[in-house]
């Protein structure tokens, strides 16, 4: 009797040590599949390295009375770079900019919905939990309770009953493949991709406001031409009246003089229109409306500063359109992972516990639980090419990121090899401009003093006033472009911005603060 005892009691000892035993080779087995992660690791593309120095920056023999980059040679823009143009007004509006402009606002929101995908896609890494308290009162059929009585049993039919259920579920699929884990690097790369973005858009909106500030300053400048040139044409006009009507000159002098003041009035008026709109294009820029916004005159086209250009192989990583480019390439590589998970099968955990009764006051007692646990695995067997297909689609398009990547990088020495280009040679034709208008002005005083003194008609002087107007005209419009060539250089070298400043994982995936998720008013 205790012999046959105490072989049951072995046996039931082996069997929940054998239990167990299959526990615990699972959960190792669940340990190490989940370190498992399937596709192709990612490499960053390592471009060709360019010459030590840009191919457009001026030479020694060129440099004198040019404009050249600002040394050393290894200088870096930093910060707000609007601020080596050393213009208090422009800094100013360059401030509000980054508070009110909606298009920075947009990229804004877009950064944090990309970094709420984030925090989407981990929750994949746990369990999901349920509750679904419940109570059910149901009444069965009479026809039932008469059936059982013809049977003869003499049992009562319960037509009413009334069950209290407490259930508390929980399911998860272990990530064996590492789909949710190339699911989540995705979503970080993709919010680096929107940082990087944003960045982009913030530095094209200020270096948009500053070529509109110096449009506008060169549009002040063309204006006192123009006025002085009326000045000028309105004198000359009064003298070759006064020489008409004392017989000395004929009309045909009042008519050209009156011609010449007409015109420039006309230029000058039309000089307000470019003025306005491009005044009105830095309110929308700075969040305002164009009717509330105003700046005020002030003559003025100054050259460029030396602006810091550093060296070629630094501007792949101070360029944001570059640095979103290459995440582009990195978020691909990590779906292409997704779907070689595809091949692998799924495991699913499941479990259910809780608490049922019929009656109100045992429901949660003791004797009232109830639990299951299960576990299935699916595997697809045949789909007709679709995971191969998809594969390919995704390899495909990681080879497209990868063809703009280098479309990126190209365009971007393009763009400061434009910029230097045009900076320097326009500062070498605005010497030359300056000469012809001169050269024009001296002119036109050779040519008043020989029409003062009856040796040429006025027609040689209505000539020579046309030149100057025309030189200065063209002397203001080199130098605004010169400004904002300029403008477009700092862009091209990515303004003050830094692949160091560029989001972590990490940090892409911390939770924001409460007044950046606020639905706003």
């Amino acid at each position: 009797m205790n012999g046959e005892l105490g072989r049951n009691v072995m046996k039931i000892l082996a069997r929940e040590h054998a239990n167990e035993m299959i526990w615990l080779c699972a959960a190792a087995l669940l340990l190490f599949l989940s370190g498992c992660v399937v596709g192709p690791k990612y490499h960053p593309p390592v471009p060709q390295a360019p010459a030590a120095v840009y191919k457009e920056s001026p030479t020694p023999s060129e440099e004198a009375g040019l404009w050249t980059p600002a040394q050393p040679a290894d200088a870096k823009l930093r910060g707000k770079w609007w601020e080596i143009f050393n213009d208090p007004e422009l800094n100013a509006l360059e401030e509000q900019l980054d508070i009110n402009n909606q298009n920075i606002k947009q990229f804004f929101e877009n950064f944090m919905e990309a970094r709420a995908i984030v925090r989407e896609a981990r929750s994949q890494y746990f369990p999901t939990l349920s509750v679904a308290p419940s109570v059910t009162h149901s009444r069965a059929s009479a026809n039932l309770g008469t059936a059982n009585a013809n049977t003869g049993t003499g049992a009562t039919p319960q037509l009413q009953s009334t069950l209290y259920s407490l259930p508390l579920e929980a399911s998860w699929e272990p990530d064996l493949w590492g789909k949710v884990r190339n699911t989540v690097r995705e979503a970080q790369y993709a919010a680096q991709v929107s940082a990087a973005d944003l960045e982009n858009e913030r530095l094209t909106e200020q270096a948009s406001l500053a070529e509109f500030f110096f449009e506008i300053r060169g549009q002040d400048q063309l204006q006192k031409i123009f006025d002085d040139t009326v000045a000028a044409d309105q004198k000359s006009y009064d003298l070759t009246r006064a020489l008409y009507e004392a017989g000395i000159d004929d009309q045909i002098s009042v008519v050209e003089a009156e011609t010449a003041l007409q015109s420039a009035q006309a230029g000058a008026t039309n000089v307000g229109i470019a003025r306005a709109q491009f005044e009105h294009a830095i309110a929308v820029l700075i969040g305002k409306a164009a009717t509330d916004f105003s700046i005020p005159v002030k003559p003025m086209t100054v050259a460029p500063p030396p602006i810091p250009v550093g060296i070629p192989s630094e501007l792949l990583e101070r360029r944001p359109d570059v640095a979103a480019a290459e995440r582009t390439m990195a978020e691909a590589n990590a779906v292409i992972g997704i779907a070689y998970a595809a091949y692998y099968p799924n495991l699913t955990l499941t479990g259910e516990a809780g608490f049922e009764s019929s009656a109100f006051h045992n429901w949660l007692s003791w004797p009232s639980r109830f639990w299951s646990v299960g576990a299935s695995m699916s595997e697809t067997i045949f789909d007709a090419g679709l995971r191969r297909a998809t594969i390919q689609q995704y390899v495909a398009t990681y080879n497209a990121d990868l063809a703009s990547y280098r479309q990126t990088v190209l365009t971007a020495f393009q763009q400061v090899e434009d910029g230097l280009a045009e900076v320097r040679i326009l500062s070498k034709e605005i010497q030359q401009e300056q000469q012809a208008v001169d050269s024009a002005q001296t002119n036109l005083k050779l040519e008043q003093a020989r029409y003062d003194t009856g040796v040429d008609p006025y027609l040689d002087v209505l000539i020579a006033q046309t030149t100057v107007l025309a030189d200065q005209q063209t002397l203001n419009g080199l130098q605004v472009q010169q400004m904002t060539y300029a403008v477009a250089l700092v862009e091209a070298l990515g303004g003050g911005w830094d692949r160091s400043q560029l989001p972590s994982p990490k940090q892409v995936t911390q939770k924001p603060d409460k007044s950046e998720t606020a639905i706003e008013q």
